[in-house]
């Protein structure tokens, strides 16, 4: 049937009132979801009761998809900047085409490498978004690929690294008896160490089981509630703490012997490395009692099942490279990790088939190799090229200046480190384009925004969550669960948007690029890490359930099988035993590398930073990073980020709560309307990020809110690999604002 005639029937059909089952994509949680359809438009969502993995759970985002899909500023075309700065509706082929030849002349003059892409958290949840992206940016010849991996969590992927990985797979939460949270709070960010599908029942069910729950976090967060044990430490001091728990594990000898040492390198260097950090210097520095964090490392290693795991906030403040390398520390000599015969609790379903194997991974090269940037030396890393650089990038003349950026999925001006910066690469750029739903603060700098479909306009799968347990320690699902949707509704009528990985296809037919597409690991051995190479037919274009069907074609459970299951399944099998290690193995884990253990030197000798508070970053319920802020819906009349402070901090300050304020750093200042927060630790000030705009917006911070990231210079205390600054502990002071703010 032709695509025109196609559309007429599905408009008609979808005039009666039907309810189909889906996957909420407005993060990366892929929450099985029920939305109800009335005249071609989603009017309502919830949770999908059949949906075995979720049972019925989705947040308070999901459940206005129809909201964010039917917004009165949602872009239905794709906009073009004017001479005078105003914009005008362009169509999507046509802004294919000049985007295209703007390109290439810049090609042409500077090279591909002066041709950058930013690929942010919103790709995730499209599965066809950054295969596409990056096969285009790779088919150009150029490799200045930069993601927000580097400006999230970096420390997972260094740590990782040049820790080497267990090929057993690592105990997961519904199993384990113990489970430590460092600075995370998967109740609200659906992510990180409590499975996505559902963590509140989860948790409960866990709590019920009898399991112990240890959380630290300087906010005594909705998981924190929950907790057995709680340590309310001081912002910045986690490889502190976590030193100190080592150190017990270590002086009481609860460790794991046997597994130390069958498989761990490095026993002796960690042990003097944490030598000078005794638990009264732990938790005198750390600013919490010595007994309870005795009792929380008691705690941790006497249980049987289990894994420590960390968030954003502890990668964000300094070192959390060594945060996240602790971390692994202490799970490894404690042993917990499956060993042979025991069977896997999750061996994927999207995910080509993978055989378990009870031996380490090798450690392998973190940093320091691949493309290399002009700014500071850096180079690739295990967690991709510095972000925090690419500004400096950008704005440093000469022979290899970035000249062109598309973003894709992202928002550099909500949710990059140093703002002022980045608000000047952003405008200085030759040519700018951004996939945006809106006119967000980076789309209003941009010389073309792309209008893109939104995701119940297009199929999806559950894949983001399922990879994500192949990057990090207990992350993603406890089971091989799947989930396929089709689009349920058409775009707007009249409208011109575009799927994000079309207008990469659109740019590779125009430039001449044979794209080639690297998707999903493929199985070598016991490890998935060779990559089956797709070749894209340029000629005559696939839809996009071609490509998703190709993407998966090596998947342990077959899309085909999976389409059977709309409310998704749990794709249950024949259990898969930990296999025994391969006869010629001599792979280690490593707890001593040299590099990262002599960070807990510097911070043995760094001073604590002369400031009255420390400010650190949080998540909300109703935001995803800069989505959802628009939605009245969802923010329900506070529309800004209040700055969370102690009641008795305020009145230290002769202040009271709703006073606007102005938090000073070293380099920059922002506006804040101050909210009593008896949760929060004395000293700390705790603000969301990615809220805020362009500076001279300022004013309206009451209905936009203040950009957190204005107040960091990303090229002071910055981390020597990925570059990340010091974007959570934040040193500032706070006075009253000026009159009339």
């Amino acid at each position: 049937m032709p695509v025109v005639e196609h559309d007429l029937a599905a408009r008609k059909e979808q005039r009666m009132a039907t309810t189909h089952p889906s996957i909420c994509r407005f993060c990366h949680a892929n929450c099985g979801i029920l939305v109800d359809v009335e005249n071609g438009r989603a009017i309502s969502v919830r949770g999908d009761r059949e949906n075995p993995a979720y049972r019925g759970f989705t947040c308070v985002k999901g459940r206005r998809l129809p909201e964010q899909h039917a917004h009165p500023d949602r872009l239905l075309h794709s906009q073009v900047r004017q001479a005078d700065g105003t914009y005008e509706s362009i169509a999507s082929e046509r802004a294919m085409d000049e985007i295209s030849s703007r390109l290439s002349e810049i090609i042409d003059r500077h090279g591909p490498s002066a041709v950058a892409l930013y690929v942010g958290t919103y790709s995730g949840p499209h599965p066809l978004t950054i295969p596409f992206s990056i096969g285009w940016l790779l088919a150009l010849g150029s490799r200045m690929l930069f993601t927000a991996s580097t400006i999230d969590q970096p420390g997972k992927s260094i740590a990782n690294a040049v820790h080497g990985r267990w090929l057993g797979g690592s105990h997961v939460f519904d199993e384990s008896d113990t489970w430590l949270l460092l600075g995370n709070n998967p109740l609200v960010s659906i992510s990180g160490g409590i499975p996505p599908a559902n963590p509140g029942r989860r948790l409960k069910d866990a709590k019920d089981r009898g399991m112990k729950l240890i959380v630290i976090d300087p906010r005594r967060t909705e998981v924190a509630r929950w907790a057995d044990i709680y340590l309310q430490p001081k912002p910045g001091e986690d490889p502190t703490l976590l030193a100190g728990l080592l150190r017990v594990v270590l002086d009481e000898q609860l460790y794991d012997a046997d597994f130390v040492a069958r498989h761990v390198q490095g026993f002796d260097e960690l042990t003097r490395a944490i030598d000078a950090f005794s638990v009264t210097y732990a938790a005198e520095r750390a600013g919490v009692p010595a007994d309870e964090l005795r009792h929380a490392a008691r705690t941790f290693a006497n249980g049987q099942r289990g894994c420590a795991v960390a968030g954003t906030g502890p990668n964000m403040a300094p070192h959390g490279n060594v945060t996240e390398y602790l971390l692994l520390a202490l799970n490894t000599i404690c042993g917990r990790w499956r060993r042979e015969g025991e069977f896997v609790a999750n061996p994927g379903a999207l995910l080509p088939a993978a055989t378990p194997r009870a031996q380490a991974a090798p450690p392998r090269r973190a940093w320091g190799f691949g493309q290399r940037l002009r700014v500071r030396d850096f180079r690739n890393t295990a967690a991709g090229l510095p972000t925090a650089a690419l500004a400096e990038e950008i704005l440093l003349e000469g022979d290899g200046q970035v000249r062109a950026l598309i973003c894709v999925g992202s928002n550099p001006m909500a949710a990059w480190p140093d703002q002022l910066r980045t608000y000047d690469a952003m405008k200085s750029l030759d040519l700018l384009v951004t996939l945006d739903m809106k006119m967000s603060a980076t789309s209003r700098l941009a010389d073309y925004v792309i209008a893109p479909r939104l995701s119940l306009e297009t199929p999806g799968v559950s894949l983001s969550m399922e990879a994500l347990e192949q990057t990090y320690v207990a992350h993603g699902y406890s089971e091989p669960y799947a989930q396929y949707t089709p689009a349920i509704v058409l775009p707007p009528s009249g409208s011109d948007v575009i799927e994000e990985w079309e207008f990469f296809y659109g740019l590779g037919q125009r430039m001449g690029l044979p794209l080639r597409l690297f998707p999903v690991p493929a199985e070598t051995g016991a490890l998935r890490e060779a990559r089956t190479i797709l070749e894209v037919d340029m000629e005559t274009k696939p839809s996009t359930d071609e490509m998703i069907a190709t993407m998966l074609g090596g998947a342990r459970v077959a899309l085909d099988e999976v389409k059977k299951h709309p409310h998704g399944e749990i794709f249950d099998s024949d259990p898969i035993p930990v296999a025994p290690a391969d006869e010629d193995s001599k792979d280690r884990l490593d707890v001593g590398n040299d590099a990262l253990l002599g960070e807990l030197g510097v911070l043995r000798n760094e001073a604590a930073p002369d400031a009255p508070f420390l400010l650190i970053s949080r998540r909300v319920a109703h935001v995803y990073n800069s989505s959802g802020r628009d939605i009245p819906e969802l923010v329900k009349g506070k529309n800004y980020n209040p700055a969370f402070v102690h009641p008795d901090d305020i009145a230290e300050l002769g202040l009271v709560a709703g006073d606007v304020v102005r938090i000073h750093s070293e380099r920059a200042s922002i506006i804040g309307v101050l909210a009593a927060a008896p949760e929060v630790r004395r000293g700390v000030i705790s603000m969301s990020h990615c809220f805020g705009d362009a500076p001279e917006r300022d004013g309206e911070f009451r209905s936009i809110g203040s950009n957190t990231g204005r107040l960091v210079d990303a090229t002071t205390h910055y981390d020597p690999y990925t570059g990340i600054p010091r974007m959570s502990a934040i040193p500032v002071r706070i006075e009253p604002a000026e009159p009339g703010l």
